[in-house]
């Protein structure tokens, strides 16, 4: 058996430069895997089949079968293989819990079956699973572009403590494609903002909270809107700065105190808020 971890991540910085003739939209960001992870375990079988007692992830409305069925026609594989997935990610939240388990599964499939796939090939065949994917085959600090298919290595950032909150609202699918479609011209930006924090951290500078920066924040923090009465309960507890995860509804602020963390951690569970205190994960 192989087991595998599959870490979510956190934007750092998210701009939307444009939309592509392709109909995706053009980005920038940095991202950052965190220590909040899904396990995977693969073990060799005749026919492929995918197992998960975690409540509400289902098999179907995930694309681990699409890997995994990926995989096995590009190479031609005759092997099967039993996934038994373990989820700890909140489902649909902006963590990337979906696309990292997918990474997930061609790096488990490549090394059970033996296959000898380069780095280059998994990326290429990550690339044909969506956007996320190919950060997720290298995870750490990493440059996204592209429509997030184009991933350069950055210098680690600094360890920090993360506190996630997962907001009670409904989540829906779709979600991303229809924060994508509120966006107007006047929320694009250059590529300008994610290049002070790329700059910043290629010089070993120290961290600017006021780096951070979400696109996506300009149409989902609107007046009266349920993630915006979040942000603020988040920030009275004494969070810094509170950001939106990718395209959300899971919220993150970045702490280097263990201690401060853990605090606002207990005092957001004890207001009964789905809290995570993780930490800033460098994969490599």
């Amino acid at each position: 058996m192989i087991t595998i971890e599959a870490p979510a991540k956190i934007n750092l910085t998210i701009e939307v430069l444009g939309k592509r003739p392709d109909g995706y939209h053009e980005i920038r960001s940095v991202v950052q895997t965190v220590s909040l992870c899904d396990t995977l375990r693969f073990s060799l079988s005749q026919n492929i089949e995918i197992r998960s007692a975690s409540s509400g992830w289902l098999a179907k409305q995930s694309i681990v079968p699409k890997a995994a069925d990926l995989i096995k026609a590009i190479t031609g594989c005759a092997g099967g293989v039993v996934i038994e997935v373990e989820k700890r990610i909140p489902l649909m939240a902006g963590l990337g819990g979906d696309s990292s388990d997918a990474a997930a599964v061609l790096r488990g499939l490549n090394e059970l079956w033996r296959l000898g796939l380069s780095q280059e090939k998994l990326l290429e065949l990550a690339s044909q699973l969506g956007s996320d994917v190919a950060f997720f085959l290298c995870g750490g600090t990493a440059l996204m572009e592209g429509r997030g298919e184009k991933i350069t290595p950055l210098p680690s950032f600094p360890h920090h403590y993360v506190i996630l909150v997962n907001p009670a609202t409904p989540h829906l699918s779709g979600k991303t494609a229809a924060i994508y479609a509120k966006l107007q011209p006047f929320h694009y930006t250059d590529g300008r903002i994610t290049g002070q924090l790329v700059a910043d951290l290629k010089s070993g500078s120290e961290f600017n909270p006021a780096r951070l920066f979400n696109t996506f924040e300009n149409v989902v923090f609107t007046r009266g809107a349920e993630l915006t009465t979040y942000r603020s309960h988040i920030r009275k507890i004494g969070a810094p700065h509170v950001h939106l995860a990718g395209s959300g509804p899971a919220l993150f602020t970045l702490v280097k105190d263990r201690t401060h963390a853990e605090d606002m951690a207990v005092r957001l569970k004890n207001q009964g808020m789905e809290t995570y205190l993780v930490a800033t994960r460098d994969c490599r």
